[in-house]
């Protein structure tokens, strides 16, 4: 498979021949050719799509979901007392009824999100 631009289209060179897209030049696409599940680089967008559902987009855990599991507030100084390489391990391989994200995120991907995490306090 190649990817290649003209003009303001997409082609995909394929061995069944070409499919061809509109995109926009010079914006960061949301899909990653790599399969990292990181959107366009930016660690908030993957936070909303796979974390907000359980901790909130504020990292409370203050959803229906959260409160039903008990997820620990992300901003609290229990959470954000804990390493990197602690974040790490739960992010990656889960936790309780949180599934593990290594797989979806690659290792690029759950640092990204320990740093997002970081960032909540």
């Amino acid at each position: 498979m190649k990817f290649s631009t003209i003009g303001k289209k997409l082609v995909l060179a394929t061995a069944g021949g070409l499919v061809l897209g509109s995109v926009l030049l010079g914006a960061p696409s949301p899909v990653s050719v790599t399969g990292s599940a990181t959107v366009a680089g930016d660690p908030s967008v993957t936070f909303m799509a796979k974390c907000a559902s359980c901790h909130a987009k504020d990292g409370s855990g203050n959803t229906a979901a959260g409160k039903k599991m008990g997820v620990k507030d992300l901003r609290s100084a229990e959470v954000q007392g804990m390493s990197d390489a602690q974040l790490t391990d739960i992010i990656g391989k889960g936790k309780g009824k949180m599934p593990g994200y290594h797989k979806s995120l690659g290792a690029d991907g759950v640092k990204e999100q320990v740093a997002y995490i970081r960032s909540m306090k």
